[in-house]
């Protein structure tokens, strides 16, 4: 998944696209755990995806909330 096309997305729909790739991730740890994996690198991906959709969420969080003013 691409910057752009997070950035595209509203918070809930990224709130919701977090917890579809954290279960997709879990389901593929544990089936790691018992049999080998087609694709292992998906693991990877996974992870990598929903820190890009953090990241995203988390840089609007901040551009939403007025700074401090330095004393």
């Amino acid at each position: 998944m691409r910057a752009e096309e997070i950035r595209e997305l509203t918070d809930e729909e990224i709130d919701a696209r977090i917890a579809e790739l954290a279960e997709e991730r879990f389901r593929l740890r544990i089936r790691g755990a018992t049999q080998t994996l087609e694709d292992p690198l998906r693991l990877r991906s996974l992870r990598k995806d929903v820190a890009r959709l953090k990241t995203i969420l988390r840089q609007r969080q901040l551009a939403a909330t007025p700074t401090r003013a330095a004393r």
